[in-house]
């Protein structure tokens, strides 16, 4: 294995269990899927319920596939979506900077995966195992990892997202 497969071992193996974690924690700390759904609610993806759990599902498969390297371009797409959503709904009115709850956090996420689609998962990877020099990264996987992931995250925006009206106050 070389360098090259190590760090890129290293980067998948963080952002994956980064984001499955999230995932977990919707379903199974805190205010579980009945509070996230409350949260979903209140931020105007609505159903919350059907969003929650969406959520957190996405989060776990997507963080364990892209720690697995298995299906790379695609758990790539889904963290693009996921973080296109939070950011968008949650973040981008608070700023860039992660101290200051902005989408700091969600850009390196995103733009991580991405760049993980782009070089390829490594040696150390089940895509390699699976599909060895046919696995698909370069141009292809930038494609799938951001094309996907933005066409996916702006349909659920555009289908789900109903901001709740500013109180007057």
């Amino acid at each position: 294995m070389t360098a090259f497969d190590t760090g890129v071992l290293i980067l998948r193996v963080c952002l994956g269990l980064t984001m499955a974690a999230h995932g977990y924690s919707k379903f199974f700390a805190g205010g579980r899927i009945p509070g996230t759904a409350r949260w979903f609610d209140s931020i105007g993806m609505s159903p919350g319920r059907v969003h929650a759990r969406l959520a957190a599902g996405s989060e776990v498969g997507a963080g364990l596939a892209l720690a697995l390297g298995l299906c790379t371009p695609v758990a790539a797409a889904g963290f693009v979506a996921l973080m296109l959503v939070a950011a968008w709904t949650v973040h981008r009115r608070k700023g860039f900077f992660i101290v200051g709850d902005g989408w700091e956090y969600n850009l390196v996420l995103a733009v991580g995966a991405v760049g993980v689609a782009v070089t390829g998962p490594g040696r150390a990877s089940l895509d390699e195992v699976i599909l060895g020099a046919d696995r698909v990264d370069g141009w292809w996987g930038f494609g799938i990892a951001a094309g996907v992931g933005l066409a996916a995250g702006l349909g659920q925006l555009a289908l789900f997202y109903r901001p709740p009206a500013p109180s007057s106050g």
